[in-house]
């Protein structure tokens, strides 16, 4: 945002900064904050400590002081976040699906060997293994809202083993190597505890491979949908419906919906999937109740396995949910695409409010700034949706007063995307799925899809 636009910002950043005024142990802190947000909200090309502290006019020592060494609680901080937001997605209107709870993960490079959990490791964002930072999240999705509500930074064992380089960084004795779906855990039983209701959840194959993720969902009554490995072990449910004697093996789901009955004698159901400013997708798909094997024998119950194909791309999926015998298939599989909203979550957080920017070697330090993000978020997702009611559907204008019309800001960009009609139902598919266009509508395209936020995931039935 440009200066005037965080002015003009300024009453409901004020406001929803105020929420946050008793998880600091003295009002200098708490303002000092409020600066911090200002900054990561700001037009500044690096948001880390310094260039914000210089553009306050604040001292660079005393901005380091509030993420190292000033009295406040950034679990307190994302607590009130979330039960903020628990409140938010209410006030949408139904689209549907509900509201749909996101896990998922991002990876920053770091250079150095000092930032808390930097490893080689696989990093999503390029690909490949590299030096760099993990970090779960949980974010949250109800027709256009949506937002990153948790952030933790994933430790892996080769830390956790050495302490003397854990104490040197501010790491607790106490906290250990935990995988990442256990940290996913963790983080639904936060949101659920701040009062944040999801109707559903859904993530990607690097959790829906784990059983024992699957059995703390069952376990604590959460509906999921979420993506498995086409290796997934399972067996098709006969008419019988009993549970399978141990002596049985399991089969690849690749397998399984290619040579089973209960996939061959169903007839290929077409869902066309909208999205905002491309052209319908349509996937065909097959669904069937199935029984999961493991290491631990034979699950306790049946599950869905939807099997999609797009023919446009070649691509497959395979999905996995616990929902009951007569769940539309179609919700199910408008749930597991409403997944790919993280991904917009996880392109402004990055590219607009300085995520992996933090410059640091204490992992309190670390902590805050991940939270003072998703605080920043919050607001923008927030006054986003509360902007978007106050204009008229066909309203072209952008979602913050005095927004340029040229280069929608970071807080209009979700409530831009009502231009030209764009519909509520669609997704977004990797770049070798996308069809081709003229290089001119392809330019100008590809300038819409960086602003827009990910899809929904309505469907409907041909």
């Amino acid at each position: 945002m440009t200066e005037q636009q965080l002015q003009e910002l300024g009453p409901a950043l004020s406001a929803f900064l105020g929420r946050f005024l008793f998880c600091c142990g003295y009002t200098q802190t708490f303002a000092h904050m409020g600066t911090y947000v200002h900054g990561l909200l700001s037009e500044l090309p690096r948001k880390s400590v310094e260039p914000i502290a210089l553009q306050a006019g604040t001292p660079v020592r005393t901005l380091q002081e509030l993420l190292k060494d000033h009295a406040w609680d950034y679990r307190a901080v994302g607590d009130s976040l979330q039960r903020h937001t628990a409140d938010v997605p209410g006030r949408q209107p139904a689209d549907g699906l509900g509201t749909v709870g996101i896990v998922d993960e991002t990876s920053v490079v770091k250079c150095g060997e000092l930032t808390p959990g930097v490893h080689r490791q696989y990093l999503g964002c390029v690909g490949k293994v590299d030096n760099g930072i993990v970090t779960v999240h949980l974010g949250v999705a109800r027709g256009r809202f949506k937002s990153l509500i948790d952030a933790e930074l994933y430790l892996p064992d080769g830390w956790a083993a050495d302490r003397p380089r854990c104490r040197a960084c501010g790491i607790p004795d106490g906290v250990t190597y935990r995988p990442k779906w256990r940290i996913a855990l963790e983080q639904l039983d936060r949101a659920l505890a701040n009062g944040l209701k999801l109707d559903w959840l859904t993530f990607d194959e690097g959790y829906g491979q784990r059983p024992a993720f699957l059995a703390g969902l069952d376990e604590r009554g959460q509906l999921f949908v979420g993506a498995v490995p086409p290796t997934a072990s399972c067996l098709a449910v006969n008419r019988a419906g009993r549970r399978p004697e141990g002596g049985l093996k399991g089969r690849p789901a690749r397998e399984v919906v290619r040579t089973s009955g209960a996939f061959t004698d169903r007839p290929w159901r077409v869902l066309r999937l909208a999205r905002q400013t491309l052209a319908e997708q349509a996937w065909r798909v097959k669904a069937a109740r199935v029984w999961l094997s493991g290491q631990g024998g034979w699950s306790a119950g049946c599950y869905w396995l939807i099997w999609a194909s797009s023919d446009h791309s070649g691509e497959e999926k395979f999905f996995l949910s616990n929902a009951p015998a007569d769940a539309d298939v179609a919700l199910l599989v408008g749930v597991a695409f409403r997944r790919f909203h993280v991904e917009h979550g996880f392109r402004v957080a990055k590219g607009e409010l300085g995520f992996g920017h933090f410059e640091g070697r204490n992992d309190v330090a670390l902590q805050r700034h991940l939270s003072l993000c998703l605080v920043a978020m919050g607001l923008v997702a927030g006054h986003t949706e509360l902007r978007r009611r106050e204009k008229p559907g066909a309203d072209a204008g952008a979602a913050v007063p005095g927004a340029a019309r040229t280069e929608p800001p970071m807080a209009a960009r979700a409530a831009a995307d009502e231009r030209a009609g764009l519909r509520l139902a669609h997704h977004r598919v990797s770049p070798g799925a996308q069809p081709r266009r003229p290089r001119g509508q392809a330019k100008e395209a590809g300038r819409r899809a960086a602003a827009q936020e990910a899809p929904a995931a309505q469907t409907k039935t041909t």
